[in-house]
C-alpha cells in the first residue's frame, strides 16, 4: 500500500507545470502559423516555463530530502545497473527519483533553459536565424527525451509492478523505509510556487502588446514575431 510520503507539494507542483508549459508552447509553435493571434502564447508559456525551471533550481537546493539534486541518483554504474535491473527483473527500488528518471529530469531542465534562453536572444536582438535553429533543435530534443520518459515509466510500473506515476500525485510509494521519508509535503511551499509563477504569468500577460506582437520584458522588447503593420509600412517605403 502506497502510504509513505516522500514527494513535497514544491516537487509535484513543478512536476505539472513544467510537462504542462512545455506541452502547450510546444503544440503551439508546431500547429500554430506565425502570423496566428495564438502563437506568441508559445513564447509566454517558454517564458514562464524558464522561470518555472529556475525555482525548481533555488527547491534542488533548499528542498526535501528527494528534492534536493544531491539526492538523485546520477551516478552512471547506477545509471546502468537500473538498466541491468529492468531486463532481469531486479526488485531494488528507489525512495526517490530511480537513475533513469533523475538523468531525465536534469536533461529536461537544461533544455527548458536553453529553450527560454534562446527564445529570448532570437526575440531581443537582430540576429534572430543566429538562435532560431538551436531553438527547433532543442524543442524537437526535449520531446523526444519526454517520450523516452515516459516510456521509461510505464516500462518500470510493468516490470517493478510499482505505480511510480501516481506518486508524482500525492507524493507517496509503497515499501519505503521510514529514514527516506518525509515528514511534511511543505505545502506552504507549495501555494508559495504557485503565486509565484502566477504573478509571473499574469505580469507576462499584462505586458504583452498583441498589436505589435512584442514583449516588454524586464527593461527589453522582445519582438515575439514580424509585426504586419510594420511589414506593410516598409513595403510601401520601398516602393516609392
Amino acid at each position: 500500500m502506497r502510504q509513505n510520503l516522500v514527494y513535497d507539494l514544491p516537487t509535484r507542483i513543478f512536476h505539472w507545470l513544467f510537462a504542462g508549459l512545455f506541452l502547450t508552447g510546444f503544440v503551439i509553435a508546431k500547429t500554430m502559423d506565425d502570423d496566428s493571434p495564438w502563437f506568441n502564447y508559445h513564447s509566454l508559456a517558454g517564458l514562464t516555463l524558464g522561470f518555472v525551471v529556475l525555482l525548481r533550481l533555488i527547491w534542488g537546493i533548499f528542498g526535501t530530502k528527494h528534492a534536493r539534486f544531491s539526492g538523485f541518483a546520477l551516478k552512471p554504474t547506477d545509471l546502468v545497473s537500473y538498466f541491468k535491473g529492468i531486463l532481469t527483473g531486479d526488485k531494488k527500488r528507489w525512495a526517490g527519483h530511480n537513475p533513469a528518471s533523475s538523468w531525465a529530469g536534469i536533461v529536461m531542465m537544461l533544455m527548458a533553459l536553453g529553450l527560454a534562453v534562446t527564445g529570448y536572444l532570437m526575440t531581443s536582438g537582430p540576429n534572430k536565424e543566429t538562435y532560431e535553429d538551436v531553438h527547433e533543435l532543442l524543442a524537437n530534443g526535449f520531446i523526444i527525451v519526454v517520450i523516452l520518459h515516459i516510456a521509461g515509466i510505464v516500462l518500470h510500473t510493468i516490470r517493478h509492478k510499482e505505480m511510480i506515476g501516481l506518486s508524482m500525485i500525492d507524493g507517496k510509494k509503497a515499501d519505503v523505509s521510514s529514514d527516506q521519508t518525509i515528514p511534511s509535503a511543505q505545502s506552504g511551499f507549495g501555494i508559495l510556487f504557485i503565486g509565484l509563477v502566477v504573478v509571473f504569468g499574469l505580469n507576462l500577460y499584462k505586458n504583452y502588446d498583441s498589436s505589435t506582437k512584442s514583449l516588454k520584458f524586464f527593461g527589453t522588447t522582445l519582438q515575439l514575431s514580424e509585426n504586419e503593420g510594420n511589414e506593410k509600412s516598409e513595403e510601401k517605403g520601398d516602393d516609392d
